[in-house]
């Protein structure tokens, strides 16, 4: 048994430490903040094909259905993450992430790949972007979350799981993006949303601790570099109209 399998068949009570008894209400909080982070990313139409690729214990497609999205896949190689999917949705499938996208040609008009793209190498990096242009419709969206190389935690978050093969910022993530084919990127921060009084105090420290580092990169390169400086990041790129498939 290689590593990755010893380890995802129990990534969900071994990794992210979940309970029989997890309150669904945390995660509506944890995808409260989803409407900042995702802001004009989402489809128009409600029945829009959209795959959560990699769906861990299924809280991003708790987010889209109860947003009113009708036609949600999720897809995990792991089987107890799967179990714990099902729980919050229904539609979820055990498969290898790029044999399932593969075998899916043209289908959606959203992919999002949270928390997966780090844990590959990098000819599976490549490999996995090719097959998520494939799969998208001509003018579809794949929205990626990863780890953020730009900020001064990068290695604290790069090492705290063992699985994790890469590290990414919003420059490296662009570059990769257009050799497979995409257009339109824009990575966005994923800091505090002001909502309550604690979050708006958190959001306005944030500010100003982003603003000193933001100053600290200026002085010592002279640019203030991507701009994007939470410890994770969200980034999106967009399939084009016309062509037959992403750049070999």
């Amino acid at each position: 048994m290689n590593y990755r399998d010893r380890i995802y068949e129990k990534y969900t009570t071994t990794v992210h430490r979940l309970a029989e008894d997890s309150d669904v209400r945390a995660f509506d909080r944890w995808g409260d903040a989803y409407d900042t982070y995702m802001r004009g990313w989402l489809p128009v139409e409600k029945d829009a094909p959209i795959v959560d690729v990699a769906c861990g214990y299924g809280r991003l497609l708790r987010y889209f259905t109860k947003r009113g999205f009708t036609n949600v896949l999720g897809v995990d190689i792991s089987p107890e993450q799967v179990e714990y999917a099902k729980k919050l949705h229904s539609n979820v499938v055990q498969s290898d992430v790029l044999e399932f996208l593969k075998t899916h040609p043209g289908e959606f008009a959203l992919i999002t790949a949270f928390d997966i793209i780090e844990h590959f190498q990098k000819d599976e990096v490549l490999d996995f972007l090719d097959a998520c242009f494939l799969a998208l419709r001509p003018g579809g969206r794949l929205v990626l979350q990863t780890p953020n190389g730009d900020t001064p935690w990068g290695l604290m978050h790069r090492y705290n799981d063992f699985t994790h093969e890469l590290g990414f910022n919003p420059t490296s993530m662009g570059w990769i993006l257009k050799l497979c084919g995409f257009e339109r990127f824009e990575a966005r921060e994923q800091g505090p949303v002001p909502r309550s009084i604690t979050s708006v105090c958190r959001f306005t420290l944030w500010k100003l601790l982003r603003a000193k580092m933001l100053f600290h990169n200026l002085v010592e390169t002279g640019s203030m570099g991507s701009g994007v400086l939470t410890r994770v990041f969200i980034s999106s790129a967009v399939r084009p109209h016309g062509g037959n498939g992403a750049p070999s």
